[in-house]
């Protein structure tokens, strides 16, 4: 790999090299398709306030960042945002909103304002001749990003082993269609280009007469311009920066687009030269919301104080009734919005069961490697480096495993062969007969029987007791979990179970890097029934009963069946207990299904809802975390038997047993951050589907094995596809910052984001809304940012309301 020394460059040029690292770092990381987890579009931003990134990505982007005015009339006119909310909104108003809730309701009925981003000189020039540069720039750069960033699927490598800046100048200095289509010469500009990024980085900025207080929002436009594909880059960045490293393949791919705008001006520079001038003049000036701007800012907090009503009234509904003695059956469920229906469900068959909210990597980080795999998963937040090493081959099975290797490998190589352009239309005219029965078994939704043999996980032999102990003891406190075991404890990891769906590792456990979540339960049902590990614990003052038993198990959030591993080795349940539990389940799961065929399209009944998993045709097989809105961090019973409707991550926290508060600490610093990416994921994908959004399902096609484009080509899409929030006619997600509830003193929470400036910038500039819980579970007091609190207000009449209704 090629680099560039600080001592090559003057004062000018390392300001633009600086200029391009913020610029890196300005725009959010994307996760490939095997394992893709959510992401906070807005992740570079959180520094501001959404109506400034308003006016930034209006700037830039020429997007909205907010719903359209028609949105929020509706609201106000049916009751859903009240004066009272539109009032408290305007209180903390930023400079230029209106002066009064009949000026704002007047903004809410003006026409959508259309922001204008400030035109690349890709635009200019297509202005003056006619010709797509920018259309034609993202397909040249799709097309090379495909190869470049492939992960197995092309059946060759475009320049393996080179950076990206040194690949893509190869391929570029060959590529003839920029000539064709009317870019003289570019193909020798390229050939002689330095070839490290950062040289040729500088070269482009004085050819193109940039300032660097103009680079700031420059270079982040022609970033985003390049859509997933500098967002992967991104990942590589954030990837590296983990294992403290670095990459510059942002550099490099901001690089990549500079020189196109180089080349263009040079060739239409008496054309657009004067216009020119003028872009980099307002690129060096700051970007500032406009009145509309500022408007909708101001009627999308008031549709976010109409939902914290809302749910205030929820909380302050009588809860349901808790064991009070041992509980006959445990379940910790993730925090995922998806298991509170299931949570719900379950607990209303017998009050002996309690179930528990905790992040669904049950607070291990192994890189895992699987039967017959060579790839290590890193199943765990993508926060987070893996700490562990687990496998699910053992000596037992060593030779299968082996064998099974060998077979997926003859599989690949037959997959990337079917799917590489030389051999495609042949394979699907010669062997088309032979999938007849697959489509059959698919559109008839049986299962096809793949065989696939069960192996139960187990850590390597480098973690050592005395860590395991440690770490146990660990895990358990922060569930709330330390005594008055029951005799079965279930640990319920999630995951999809769906057919067709390039997106499908977008619906298992975020928390366990966009896998499914039965190796990390087992995982830790394995190290807490081992006989060694519960003397350690006991040292620690954590006692667990000799007839306790831990069982792993998979939800499967699709079909909500869930799943018991009770033949790991080291399981001795009861047969009549475990018997039970799951007969327990398969109700709960019939009674989750009910309510959610409530919100799918088509869905006829709960007995629908399983068929929508193994139909190939199903665009929507089930709504994901669609409708997010809290997070309630509290003991489970402020919010058993309260409806929540699948809106609600609910994480277990008993402040009284957290002593110094480490519990509370990793909740707002870890599951509270991975939520918000989930949630402002969603935002953005509503708001601005068309920057944000993956579009639509039925023209994605698979590139590189990372990610999808709408057609044959172009840029890489991001976030969420349509029909992941939107039912056809209506959205399935009201974009809505997450309002965070927890049951802790003022102190110690504002004592902690004293101490987590990251953490303290997504509340402080309302990303995210924070309020304290009373001992009621009542919301108390707001965040009102800088670290100062206020009362929420009265809702006893909240609480009337929602008892009658």
């Amino acid at each position: 790999m090629k680099t560039d020394t600080p001592a090559r460059f003057s004062g000018t040029q390392l300001e633009f090299i600086a200029a391009s690292e913020v610029a890196s770092r300005a725009i959010p990381p994307l996760w490939p398709l095997a394992s893709s987890v959510a992401v906070n579009p807005f992740l570079g931003q959180t520094d501001q306030t959404l109506t400034q990134v308003s006016g930034l990505l209006g700037r830039v982007a020429g997007t909205h960042v907010t719903m359209p005015n028609d949105w929020y009339l509706t609201r106000i006119g049916d009751g859903t945002i009240t004066d009272m909310d539109l009032t408290e909104a305007l209180t903390l108003a930023p400079a230029g909103a209106p002066a009064s809730i009949e000026a704002l309701k007047a903004a809410a009925a003006a026409p959508d304002e259309v922001p204008q981003p400030l035109p690349t000189v890709a635009h200019l020039a297509q202005g003056v001749s006619g010709i797509d540069w920018p259309g034609l720039i993202e397909d040249r750069i799709g097309n090379w990003a495909a190869g470049y960033f492939d992960t197995g699927q092309a059946l060759w490598q475009v320049t393996s082993g080179r950076d990206a800046f040194e690949s893509w100048q190869i391929f570029a200095s060959r590529d003839l269609t920029p000539e064709i289509a009317g870019l003289t010469g570019f193909a020798a500009t390229v050939a002689a280009l330095p070839g490290r990024s950062r040289s040729a980085l500088s070269l482009a900025c004085d050819a193109l007469g940039l300032a660097p207080d103009a680079c700031a929002t420059y270079f982040h436009q022609l970033l985003l311009g390049q859509g997933g594909w500098s967002q992967v880059a991104r990942q590589r960045l954030w990837q590296a920066e983990l294992k403290g490293q670095t990459d510059p393949i942002t550099t490099d791919m901001l690089t990549i687009r500079l020189i196109w705008e180089q080349a263009l001006l040079a060739q239409y520079a008496p054309q657009i030269g004067a216009r020119w001038s003028e872009v980099c003049a307002a690129h060096a000036s700051p970007s500032e919301p406009t009145a509309a701007q500022v408007a909708a800012g101001v009627l999308q907090d008031a549709a976010e104080r109409a939902a914290q009503r809302t749910l205030a009234g929820v909380l302050s509904a009588p809860a349901q009734d808790t064991p009070q003695e041992r509980p006959a059956l445990q379940a910790a469920f993730c925090i995922d919005v998806r298991s509170e229906v299931f949570r719900r469900a379950l607990e209303s068959l017998d009050p002996s069961i309690q179930t528990i909210g905790f992040a669904g990597f049950f607070g291990l980080t192994p890189a895992h490697r699987d039967f017959a795999s060579d790839v290590d998963e890193a199943r765990l937040p993508v926060l987070l480096n893996p700490g562990l090493h687990s496998t699910a081959t053992s000596s037992d099975n060593a030779d299968a495993d082996q064998s099974a290797r060998l077979r997926a490998r003859a599989e690949r190589a037959w997959g990337r062969f079917k799917l590489a352009a030389v051999s495609s239309f042949a394979f699907v005219e010669a062997t088309g007969p032979v999938y007849v029965g697959k489509l059959l078994r698919d559109a008839l939704r049986r299962p096809s029987g793949s065989g696939d043999v069960d192996f139960q996980p187990h850590f390597s032999d480098d973690f050592a007791l005395s860590d395991r102990v440690a770490a146990a003891a660990t895990i358990l406190r922060a569930m709330s979990l330390t005594d008055n075991f029951a005799p079965l404890v279930l640990l319920v990891g999630h995951g999809a179970s769906v057919v067709n769906n390039p997106h499908a590792s977008a619906l298992h456990c975020g928390a366990c890097g966009g896998y499914k979540g039965d190796v990390n339960a087992r995982l830790l049902a394995g190290m807490l029934n081992d006989a060694d590990l519960r003397t350690g614990l006991e040292e620690q003052g954590i006692t667990i009963p000799a007839d306790t038993v831990f069982v792993g198990a998979l939800h499967d959030t699709t079909t909500d069946a869930v799943s018991l591993y009770d033949a790991d080795t080291g399981i001795s349940a009861p047969k009549t207990v475990v018997e039970q539990a799951k007969g327990w389940l398969a109700k709960a799961a019939k009674v989750a299904r009910t309510e959610r065929a409530l919100r799918l399209p088509r869905a006829d009944g709960e007995a629908t809802i399983t068929n929508r998993s193994v139909d190939w045709a199903e665009t929507r097989p089930e709504w994901a975390l669609a409708g997010c809105n809290a997070f309630i961090a509290a003991p489970r019973k402020r919010t058993r038997g309260k409806a929540l409707g699948g809106r609600a991550f609910l994480h277990d926290y008993d402040w009284t047993g957290d002593d110094g508060f480490g519990v509370l600490e990793l909740i707002l610093t870890a599951p509270v951050v991975v939520a918000s990416w989930i949630s402002l994921q969603y935002y953005g994908s509503v708001v601005a589907p068309d920057m944000f959004g993956a579009g639509n399902k039925l023209l994605h096609n698979v590139t590189g094995g990372i990610g999808v484009v709408e057609g044959n080509g172009g840029n890489l899409r991001v976030g969420l596809p349509w029909q992941s929030v939107h039912d056809g006619e209506n959205f399935a997600h009201d974009p809505l910052r997450l309002s965070i509830c927890v049951e802790a003193p003022a102190e110690a929470v504002s004592d902690i984001l004293a101490r987590h400036s990251e953490v303290r910038a997504l509340f402080d500039n309302r990303w995210l809304h924070l309020f304290l819980l009373d001992g009621n579970g009542q919301i108390a007091q707001r965040y009102a940012g800088d670290l100062e609190w206020s009362e929420f207000g009265d809702q006893s009449g909240l609480a009337a309301q929602v008892v009658a209704a």
